[in-house]
């Protein structure tokens, strides 16, 4: 395995595959959470323009898209949005790889931290995100919902 980490700029045109690995990254949570992932309302375009105004990047194992992470500054944090690894991929260090980026990233743009949102029913990311050092910091909301749906994560950089 040959995980090459590879910064989605104006010539990337794999989107199709960076849709197909989001989704199955994240078909686990049909039927678990509420509201639905907005992951469904993602296409081919929407994740090129979305690579457009954010800072993304896919994981390649032998030039296959396996894996994407996209950012977005917000001082004083980077903000992880889709944070994805395909499920065949799972459990080989590419989630580690992708946060890796995030941190790097993070710090060449003077942020303090990182911040991610992870929804409340998901225990096993929250463990896993504490795991690599994120800590909750918050409970929210969707628009209509009176009841925590998701919980924000921090991880402060040295």
């Amino acid at each position: 395995m040959t995980i090459e980490i590879l910064r989605i700029d104006a010539g990337f045109d794999r989107y199709k595959e960076l849709l197909d690995v989001v989704l199955a990254a994240f078909a686990f949570m049909d039927g678990r959470i509420d509201p639905p992932s907005s992951a469904h309302r993602l296409t081919p375009a929407s994740l090129g323009e979305k690579a457009a105004q954010e800072i993304a990047f896919a994981a390649l194992d032998d030039r296959r898209v396996v894996g994407c992470i996209f950012l977005k500054p917000e001082e004083p944090a980077l903000y992880i949005g889709k944070l994805a690894v395909h499920p065949s991929a799972q459990g080989k260090g590419i989630g580690r790889l992708l946060l890796a980026r995030a941190e790097a990233t993070a710090r060449e743009l003077g942020l303090s931290s990182l911040r991610l949102e992870t929804r409340v029913e998901l225990a096993e990311n929250h463990r896993l995100f504490a795991a690599w050092g994120f800590r909750k910091t918050a409970e929210n909301r969707h628009a209509g919902y009176d009841r925590t749906t998701s919980i924000e994560m921090r991880k402060p950089l040295a």
